[in-house]
């Protein structure tokens, strides 16, 4: 899949990216691996941490065409992980938010279009179904225009797929990191006792996504099973001594989150591990209809009826397996 191609990340240096580019490098056999960021400072931390000679770094923005146009000269697939994602600095700068994550999508796909890319791999969140959120909107907006971009390829041996799932454990800026950094205080600050979420282990993140990369046939969207748990649960597995304190719901957040919704389930097929989400264009052909079985009308898949829910020992376990506790 990977053998001998050439793979473009874009915000390779994020916590998705970097593990991404470690298992890349040790499982497969690329040809080169091109980090595309905006932060020299992380570029040289990352360089430090992996030495490899497959490894290339390009300075640039998601959102200046011209340089991704560059860096994907000779390039066969491209992974599209760089975005805004904090919800509330979204929804206080919505025009920095749009600049990067719908504009920048436009520019990925202008830039595949315009050189010999091959696969286009990118990122979404189960916040962009039904989005109440600007982050949502904007990544739903990115979801639509990857999948319409399918039909820009033509004939081309070019083709689009979106991977969306939910809160990564750990990651840099997430609630695990924060919860640590504040029980030391002896309060944990509680959105809402109601509050759900699905969660899943960059490793998990960083497999699905090669899983999908390897099965696309192009517009589709994949969406991993994975477990939810709700906020109560990871403050007791975190700080179980301490006061929760309800602090009220931050603006443009959900109290669960959604990954399928009933509207996309007459297209949505169950695949055992995973669900996909067929495209409604002309241009499929079909290839996976015969694959997995046809969810039933009316399906919805959030946090809160999800069947796979986390107790506090199972929290608490893989964290210690993640070294986050």
């Amino acid at each position: 899949m990977l053998q001998d191609k050439t793979v473009l990340v874009t915000g390779g240096t994020g916590s998705f990216g970097t593990q991404f580019v470690k298992v890349v490098l040790a499982e497969y056999q690329p040809r080169k691996v091109i980090v595309f960021s905006r932060d020299e400072l992380k570029q040289y931390e990352m360089a430090q941490r992996i030495s490899d000679p497959r490894m290339r770094f390009f300075l640039g923005d998601v959102r200046d065409v011209e340089r991704l146009k560059r860096a994907c000269q000779d390039v066969d697939v491209i992974i599209h992980a760089a975005a805004l994602k904090q919800v509330p600095a979204a929804e206080y700068n919505p025009f920095e938010c749009i600049k990067t994550n719908v504009l920048g999508a436009q520019n990925v796909i202008e830039a595949a279009l315009s050189t010999n890319v091959t696969r286009v791999v990118a990122l979404s969140t189960d916040k962009a179904a039904n989005p109440i959120n600007l982050y949502g909107a904007t990544k739903l907006c990115s979801d639509k225009l990857f999948i319409a971009g399918n039909s820009y390829a033509g004939q081309r041996n070019l083709r689009m797929a979106v991977v969306r799932y939910g809160n990564v454990v750990g990651s840099r800026g997430s609630v695990v990191p924060f919860f640590r950094t504040v029980r030391s205080t002896g309060k944990i600050p509680i959105t809402d006792p109601r509050m759900t979420r699905f969660w899943i282990t960059i490793e998990q993140g960083v497999r699905f996504v090669l899983q999908a990369l390897e099965r696309m046939h192009g517009g589709e969207l994949f969406v991993p099973k994975i477990p939810s748990t709700d906020i109560l649960t990871l403050a007791d597995a975190l700080a179980p001594d301490c006061v929760k304190e309800t602090v009220g719901i931050r603006p443009g957040e959900k109290l669960h989150e959604l990954m399928i919704g009933e509207d996309d389930a007459r297209r949505t097929r169950d695949m055992g591990s995973y669900y996909v989400v067929e495209p409604e264009f002309p241009w499929w052909d079909g290839k996976a209809t015969t694959e997995g079985t046809p969810v039933p009308l009316g399906f919805s898949y959030t946090s809160e009826n999800n069947p796979q829910r986390l107790t506090v020992a199972e929290v608490r376990d893989l964290l210690k397996t993640l070294q986050l506790e």
